[in-house]
């Protein structure tokens, strides 16, 4: 079957002019081009465009999501694997939507207000086993009661900066003048490293913790998952920061700086 341009457009809630730049960059040609200039798409066309628009709700630019098509070929594998990343964030919304609602029906009087249903699916200790398993379980409890210490003002400050520091990794990484050695990149790393060194029970954050081997840890991580990758825009811009955050503890001078 083949759809025509009109038609997928309406049908993926996107334009004409959306798709035509999404073939001129090559990221989702048409199967076919017909005499008259019309663009026409079959089956397996959509599911590439499927798969770009899911990348684009992960925040990933048109650079770094054509880079994933080449790298990721095979089609089922690659939406295996965000199929289980978009379950898991239906199941998180779907307890947070429960616990908004039950907080709505004990205000109404209808329930009774109960802290333990309140904020279910608002769990920041998703990764606890990992992080345990990864650095200890002290320093998850130190974290974790760091977290759970701050008022929700500061939370909200927290979260923003980490989210601006991701968003600046992202910029950097699709600048084609900036280098992972650069004085810009150097700076976010320099940023980077102080974020984690807020946060309490890493070895970032102790003294004469091995700065160096958690942040070249963390470092090689971003990239060997995925699901850091993401964060950073996917391999590519995960690979940045990376080659950043080991340049800049390499050029470290003092030990302590390590």
């Amino acid at each position: 079957m083949e759809w025509s341009i009109q038609q997928i457009a309406r049908l993926a809630g996107t334009t004409s002019r959306t798709l035509r730049h999404y073939d001129e960059i090559g990221v989702v040609p048409p199967s076919r081009i017909g005499s008259n200039g019309y663009r026409y798409y079959n089956e397996q066309a959509l599911v590439r465009l499927q798969r770009v628009l899911l990348l684009r709700e992960l925040g990933l630019g048109l650079p770094q999501i054509a880079d994933i098509l080449t790298q990721e070929c095979e089609e089922a594998s690659a939406l295996t694997t965000h199929l289980s990343l978009l379950r898991q964030e239906q199941d998180r919304l779907a307890r947070q939507i429960a616990a908004v609602e039950h907080t709505i029906n004990a205000l109404e009087g209808r329930e009774k207000l109960m802290a333990e249903t309140m904020f279910d699916g608002f769990d920041h200790t998703q990764h606890k086993d990992e992080v345990e398993q990864r650095w200890g379980k002290d320093a998850y409890a130190r974290s974790d009661a760091w977290y759970r210490g701050m008022s929700e003002d500061e939370r909200q400050n927290w979260r923003t900066q980490a989210e601006q520091l991701r968003l600046d990794w992202i910029a950097a990484a699709e600048a084609d003048a900036i280098t992972p050695d650069s004085p810009e990149a150097q700076e976010l790393a320099h940023r980077h490293v102080g974020w984690l060194r807020g946060i309490p029970g890493t070895p970032a954050a102790e003294p004469g913790g091995n700065l160096v081997g958690y942040v070249r840890g963390l470092a090689h991580m971003y990239v060997s998952d995925e699901r850091f990758a993401a964060n950073y825009g996917g391999v590519n811009g995960a690979s940045f920061v990376r080659d950043a955050l080991l340049a800049y503890i390499e050029a470290s001078e003092s030990p302590a700086e390590r």
